[in-house]
């Protein structure tokens, strides 16, 4: 008998390839055994999907730490949970769409009379959610490398890895939340202010158990890390302005702003 995926001549009796570690099949495919297979592979508590995700926010750096040191068994690799994670924010943002939109309010986030901008910058994100995941991963990177100085326990690749651990954890707890609190109503601006300080409060969290530091670190790190980001903000909403000022969108915005700040004194 031979293995079905890497042709290797198997040992007798054997329930998994010695060569590949692939699992020997007998039986022919069946209703039943593609239902063990499913449940076994999503819903077993053993299995690596929910080892990793729950493992990411007990031990982090037994999964992030072990995946860089080479302990590549035990868990997801970084590559497919991210794509995981990827997969599930658009299913995700499709329910939101069809069953739930009008949860898809950020009014509360955003100044009087810049509605509708916020409007158009919400299904511009949506529209490339993908990308923007890609591209806040090797940005946060950059900024931990900065954060960090000093403390040369990760390269820039291993900070890469990081991150896009971290990026992909958030966004699948994000998802299996959020749709929870957007069947009962709530809105995705008032989530997003609960969100984003968790967020903020899980990535230091990891960030601390892989550098093993103490908190007095940990905080003076978060402060140059908030330096980093707000430099980054500046520099991307210098970037916007001048595109929109260019397609003439930012006159249109101020005359928004001002008529509703013209309003809302009429109304007093």
């Amino acid at each position: 008998m031979i293995c079905k995926n890497c042709q290797t001549d198997l040992i007798p009796n054997s329930d998994y390839c010695h060569i590949c570690g692939g699992k020997i099949i007998r039986n022919r495919l069946t209703f039943r055994n593609l239902f063990e297979h499913i449940t076994e592979t999503f819903f077993n508590y053993d299995n690596k999907l929910l080892r990793t995700f729950l493992g990411l926010f007990k031990t982090p750096e037994d999964v992030i730490g072990g995946y860089i040191n080479g302990t590549r068994k035990k868990h997801v690799n970084v590559i497919s949970y991210f794509a995981l994670a990827i997969t599930v924010s658009g299913l995700y943002l499709l329910i939101l769409n069809k069953f739930f939109p009008e949860t898809l309010d950020y009014s509360i986030m955003v100044a009087p009379g810049q509605e509708e901008f916020q409007k158009k910058n919400v299904s511009f994100v949506q529209e490339y959610m993908s990308l923007f995941m890609m591209l806040y991963v090797p940005i946060y990177a950059l900024m931990a490398r900065f954060s960090f100085i000093g403390l040369n326990k990760f390269n820039y690749t291993e900070l890469l890895v990081v991150f896009l651990y971290i990026q992909a954890q958030i966004s699948l707890a994000t998802a299996i939340v959020g749709v929870a609190f957007s069947a009962l109503g709530i809105t995705q601006g008032v989530m997003s202010l609960v969100f984003i300080p968790l967020m903020i409060l899980y990535s230091a969290f990891c960030l601390k158990r892989l550098y093993k530091i103490g908190i007095g670190s940990l905080i003076l790190r978060t402060i140059l890390f908030f330096v980093a980001l707000i430099a980054v903000f500046i520099i991307v909403t210098i970037v916007v302005m001048i595109i929109m000022y260019l397609n003439g969108e930012l006159q249109s915005m101020m005359e928004a702003q001002k008529a509703a700040m013209e309003a809302a004194k009429q109304g007093q």
